[in-house]
């Protein structure tokens, strides 16, 4: 599905990356975008090459009223969103004796509770007016946890947890909720923590882990004509993953999960005060 009618998007994270990528896919079409950074200079270029099609709002996700600000300065520019997406984003790379609970606390701020801000903002209109988008951008570490990414996958997996409780809470007013889950994707995220010798052999499990599943780095052109198919699809899907051969990591994980409980049952009869069959 595609539509003639220009829509309002509103992206954090949107001067790198695959943010400043989606925005230009929706701007070369001409849809209107409230573009955040935390350096509004860094949207520059956005706004020279689309002219007033394009809002630049500095904004640290991390903060709750600013959040509720720059949304609301977006609504009376644009007369309404209709599309937000859940883009900053922050990754600790190190096992979890290594991130330091400071390290931890941010990255949760701005993955979590910045996606949490934002969403929170643009609810209320969305709901008056019986329609609207919200994109979360996940993580296939949203749906799976690897050595030395522990602290990451945490606020994925928070955000995920989130996103599909709203889901369930606001179909009822025509708004529509996807996670969307990029697999290897150039980024400036990462941010290592120190590495202790005595976790060499968890970064080495975690590279092993992805030897042969025929992952590799996929194309931010790309995902940006798949941002703009999930935006125009009338029933987008809760969880979508954005590169190719992910299901090779994940099927084999969430048969584990199910054989592990299926073989540990009898404890949880046990809990329950029901005799082992």
């Amino acid at each position: 599905m595609t539509t003639n009618t220009p829509r309002t998007w509103f992206i954090t994270g949107a001067s790198r990356g695959l943010g400043v990528r989606w925005a230009q896919a929706a701007l070369s079409r001409g849809d209107r975008v409230a573009a955040t950074a935390r350096s509004v200079d860094a949207l520059g270029p956005l706004v020279e090459s689309y002219g007033d099609l394009v809002l630049p709002l500095e904004l640290d996700v991390t903060d709750e009223a600013a959040a509720h600000q720059a949304v609301e300065t977006a609504e009376d520019q644009f007369d309404g969103i209709d599309i937000l997406v859940n883009n900053a984003g922050l990754a600790v790379m190190g096992a979890i004796e290594e991130v330091s609970a400071a390290q931890a606390r941010v990255q949760m701020e701005v993955n979590y509770f910045g996606a949490l801000y934002t969403t929170q903002a643009v609810l209320p209109r969305m709901r008056e007016r019986r329609s609207g988008r919200i994109i979360q951008i996940s993580s296939m570490g949203g749906v799976i946890a690897t050595p030395v990414l522990g602290t990451y996958h945490a606020t994925k997996w928070a955000l995920e947890a989130m996103s599909q409780a709203l889901a369930a809470e606001v179909s009822e007013y025509g708004v529509h909720v996807t996670l969307i889950e990029p697999l290897t994707f150039p980024s400036e995220l990462g941010t290592p923590a120190p590495q202790m010798p005595e976790y060499d052999h968890a970064r080495k499990a975690l590279i092993e882990g992805f030897e042969g599943t025929g992952i590799a780095p996929g194309d931010p052109a790309a995902a940006a004509q798949a941002m703009l198919a999930v935006a125009d699809d009338p029933n987008p899907p809760l969880r979508v993953l954005f590169g190719a051969n992910g299901l090779n990591l994940l099927r084999p994980e969430y048969a584990r999960r199910i054989a592990v409980w299926d073989e540990w049952d009898h404890l949880a009869r046990l809990a329950q005060g029901i005799s082992p069959a």
